[in-house]
Formats: structure tokens, sequence, C-alpha cells
């Protein structure tokens, strides 16, 4: 298991809650948070071994958002 972080668009309360079913539906994620005070609106995931950075970018990019990884 480890523990990424990711430079996202996702800006309030309201987007949070557009991503949450979309995100709780990627298998390989255990836990996700939005720090939306944080200037770089980061997207802190816990994953699997198996996770591959691309679920999450194309995820996002899917609904609308970007996600880019920091780390």
């Amino acid at each position: 298991m480890k523990i990424l972080t990711f430079k996202t668009n996702i800006m309030c309360g309201a987007c949070v809650s557009t991503v949450t079913p979309i995100l709780n539906q990627v298998t390989t994620i255990r836990n996700w948070k939005v720090d939306t005070l944080s200037p770089l609106k980061t997207l802190t995931v816990e994953v699997d071994d198996s996770f591959k950075t691309e679920d999450v970018i194309s995820t996002l990019k899917n609904t609308g958002y970007i996600a880019e990884l920091t780390q």
C-alpha cells in the first residue's frame, strides 16, 4: 500500500460531491480525500500496489477534472 498526492482543480464541496461516487468506484483506491483549502487542491489517495496513476487521472478527466501527480 502507498500514498500518492495529485494537484487537481477540485475547488469546493460541490466538486467533491461530484467526484465522490466516481473515485469510490476505483477498486485500487482504499481511501481518498481532497484538501480544497490547499492552493494545489490536493487529492491524497491511499492505494493498493496494483494501482496505476492513470486510474485517477483518466477517471477525473472523464468527469471534467484534472489530476497531476505531485510525487
